[in-house]
């Protein structure tokens, strides 16, 4: 298949970001104003599949640098849960609604309750400034750079959760991780083009029958949205835990064609890279993603060098891991625009 959409849109991706990161500046107002309106004692995002992981991650990102307790929930829980106190307590509380169609079925609903009980502010992040879940929040961050063709979501994911990095450090005013964000678009273009080859080589469908991704802290909805865009796209065996996690049960599962990719933190301890190591000496395949080289692991890795911090370089993780998944998919004759039975918006007729 020659050039594919999720190609040109993983590829471009850096623009998206910068077009995120104008997009926050231009809200800045709206946002600290629905943020300092009343007292907040949480904050939950909400969104579903790809969006559901970047609730995950983004959540991690926004309570590291404002202080204030924040979660991740299936938007669709919103509609399951009976007693909405269950599911997001009965203090105020700020949701942060996300959905690249801005038409997602769930999400709108999640909306409209959290609305119907009194429960707080609402802030919207999206790609469509037309969309409906566009007019509903007090604050709308909307990104149209980051629109796709493709079904499985990648520049638009990634545009996303940098525009959520960056309303969190502007909503607890910090103006340096801002202004280490503004160098992202240089940075990932330039990984971009250093990494598409070595993730073309792995891509091999012959050398591995299951991929595993390893992530904590905030990196753990990373790993998270890269196994679904693994099975989406290429409709492989993928899963994702935290690092420490994968020692209780799924190490059982290594052979020698298991490929067990690592979203790397700065851990002084190197505990995440022991993870590593016991791969290796059951036999599996390891690939370590980071902002420095990883002693012991020379021949595939991914380092950033960057020069950035960690919330601010973690978008860095997305780029060779779509990547990824797209050459598998094109290794095995597949389709990546349009994997099987999936829709680009889930709708709901009940």
């Amino acid at each position: 298949m020659q050039n594919p959409a999720t190609y040109r849109e993983i590829v471009s991706q850096p623009a998206a970001w910068d077009g995120a990161l104008q997009a926050v500046n231009r809200q800045a107002t709206s946002l600290r104003s629905a943020w300092e309106a009343q007292p907040v004692e949480q904050v939950v995002f909400a969104g579903c599949g790809s969006t559901y992981y970047l609730s995950l991650a983004a959540a991690m990102v926004f309570q590291s640098l404002t202080g204030t307790p924040a979660r991740g929930i299936p938007a669709g829980e919103f509609s399951l849960v009976s007693e909405l106190d269950h599911l997001v307590g009965s203090g105020p509380t700020l949701l942060v609604a996300v959905s690249r169609s801005g038409t997602t079925t769930e999400t709108l609903r999640a909306v409209e309750r959290f609305r119907q009980a009194d429960k707080g502010r609402v802030l919207t992040v999206g790609c469509y400034p037309d969309s409906d879940l566009a007019r509903l929040g007090d604050a709308n961050v909307t990104i149209p750079e980051g629109r796709e063709e493709s079904v499985a979501q990648t520049r638009s994911f990634a545009a996303m959760y940098v525009a959520c990095c960056a309303l969190a450090a502007t909503l607890a005013g910090m103006e340096d991780v801002l202004a280490e964000m503004s160098c992202l678009p240089e940075t990932g273009g330039r990984l971009i083009a250093d990494t598409g080859e070595r993730m073309r080589a792995l891509a091999d469908p012959g050398r591995f029958d299951r991929i595993y991704f390893l992530g904590s802290g905030l990196r753990y909805g990373l790993a998270s949205e890269c196994s679904l865009k693994m099975k989406e796209m290429s409709l492989t065996h993928a899963e994702p835990f935290h690092f420490l996690e994968f020692r209780h049960g799924p190490i059982s599962m290594v052979t020698d064609s298991t490929l067990v990719v690592g979203l790397l933190s700065e851990d002084p301890q190197g505990r995440e890279a022991a993870v590593l190591r016991d791969v290796l000496e059951l036999g599996g395949h390891v690939l370590p993603l980071g902002e420095t080289p990883l002693p012991g692991f020379e021949s595939d890795r991914v380092s950033f060098e960057s020069g950035l911090g960690e919330v601010a370089r973690s978008v860095l993780y997305l780029p060779p891991l779509q990547l990824l998944g797209l050459e598998r998919a094109l290794a095995k004759g597949l389709n990546p625009d349009r994997p099987r039975n999936l829709q680009p918006v889930v709708y709901l007729d009940d």
